[in-house]
């Protein structure tokens, strides 16, 4: 389909798109089974500019958002999503400083994440606090001109990697999800350590580690907005946010078409490839009209990010649900395509039948996200009954 991008915005894409194929593909495999952090990939992205497309010009940006964030990524995605999730991941940490923070927090953390100089990262799960974020037991306690952080997140992506964090944390337990706020915590600060990486199932080249705190001071000046508005400034950053995991979806999806094509053509059975049998060519065509629907939506929602339409998160949670719920499917279907093969570890749509899985779980599972449309639903509803 035509989307109309600006001639910026297909330079941007093509250059993601060269990345992939000349840097990321042919490590893919073996990023996979080592499990190692692309650092010489994320290098090869800074180069190219690429931490620049989502971050405003004045803080060392090229002035896009969070549609050439979902540009890059998909293209990323569709090599090694492991690598494109370490990439976006940086974005979804620095959302809350671009949305809430101070401009002194803004020019002091912008411009080295637009520059790839340092890596972000965004917390908020913990061990018992996961789809309910009210149940966040990390802390920040003010004394004098700090907050005395106390412990532990998980599953958190790029850490131990990344050099600046945007944490969620209780300031008022009594209060529920209205006493957690948001601050930034930099690497190497005392109190701040992190735990075990986690071996994963998918995206295994991308970092996944606790973060454990233990009474880690934290200057006044890194909380970000107001005490005890973190719980909105990580509901409005999601917002943002979850249209780029519908690319990444987007991306795994299109990247196993590619090669779910592939292979039918070169495939023979019965003396004939399998890409003329019918069975197989309704196959594919639903793949791609479901990546083309999912397409459709996420770029439409990430373009309302960026025109700043209010009430988004609807539409933000249905482009991270039905794209990855697509990706789940298209990638199986792959599988089935290959056959036998597509279930061996040297063919690609193995890892990517695995990466599609977590685009289904994280940023808020995709019954969480079922949960948002639904009350949003009710609430227009109830809205539209006053005016009667």
């Amino acid at each position: 389909m035509e989307y109309f991008l600006t001639e910026e915005q297909v330079m941007i894409r093509d250059l993601a798109r060269k990345i992939a194929e000349e840097k990321i593909a042919p490590k893919a495999q073996e990023l996979d089974e080592k499990g190692e952090f692309p650092w010489e990939i994320i290098k090869v992205l800074a180069q190219s500019d690429l931490f620049r497309v989502f971050l405003p010009e004045e803080y060392g940006g090229l002035g896009g958002g969070v549609f050439e964030l979902c540009l890059v990524t998909e293209e990323l995605s569709r090599a090694c999503s492991g690598v494109a999730v370490s990439y976006a991941a940086s974005a979804l940490g620095a959302f809350p400083i671009l949305l809430y923070g101070t401009e002194e927090q803004k020019k002091k953390y912008l411009s080295d994440i637009a520059s790839g100089k340092k890596l972000t990262a965004f917390a908020i799960t913990e061990p018992e606090a996961g789809s309910d974020a009210g149940a966040i037991q990390t802390t920040a306690v003010k004394d004098g001109d700090h907050y005395v952080l106390n412990g532990t997140k998980c599953f958190i992506t790029n850490g131990g990697e990344a050099e600046i964090y945007t944490i969620i944390a209780m300031t008022d337990k009594k209060k529920g999800a209205r006493g957690a706020s948001a601050l930034i915590v930099e690497k190497g600060t005392e109190g701040f350590t992190f735990g075990k990486e986690e071996d994963k199932m998918g995206i295994r080249a991308s970092a996944t580690r606790e973060l454990v705190f233990s009474d880690c001071k934290v200057p006044k000046e890194n909380l970000i907005g107001k005490e005890g508005g973190g719980f909105i400034v990580a509901m409005k950053t999601f917002d943002s946010s979850r249209p780029g995991i519908g690319a990444q979806a987007v991306g795994i999806a299109q990247g196993a078409l590619d090669r779910a094509i592939d292979y039918a053509r070169e495939r023979v059975q019965f003396g004939h490839p399998i890409s003329s049998f019918q069975g197989i060519q309704h196959m594919l065509a639903d793949m791609a009209t479901q990546i083309e629907a999912a397409r459709a939506l996420v770029y439409a929602v990430a373009r309302m990010v960026d025109k700043g339409c209010k009430d988004i998160a609807r539409p933000s949670a249905m482009s991270k649900l039905f794209a990855s719920d697509m990706a789940m499917k298209v990638t199986t279907d792959a599988v089935q395509i290959f056959g036998g093969y597509g279930y061996m570890k040297e063919y690609p749509v193995e890892k990517m039948m695995r990466d599609a899985k977590i685009t289904q779980i994280y940023e808020g599972t995709n019954q969480i996200q079922r949960n948002i449309i639904a009350l949003a639903l009710i609430k227009e509803a109830a809205k539209r009954r006053k005016k009667k």
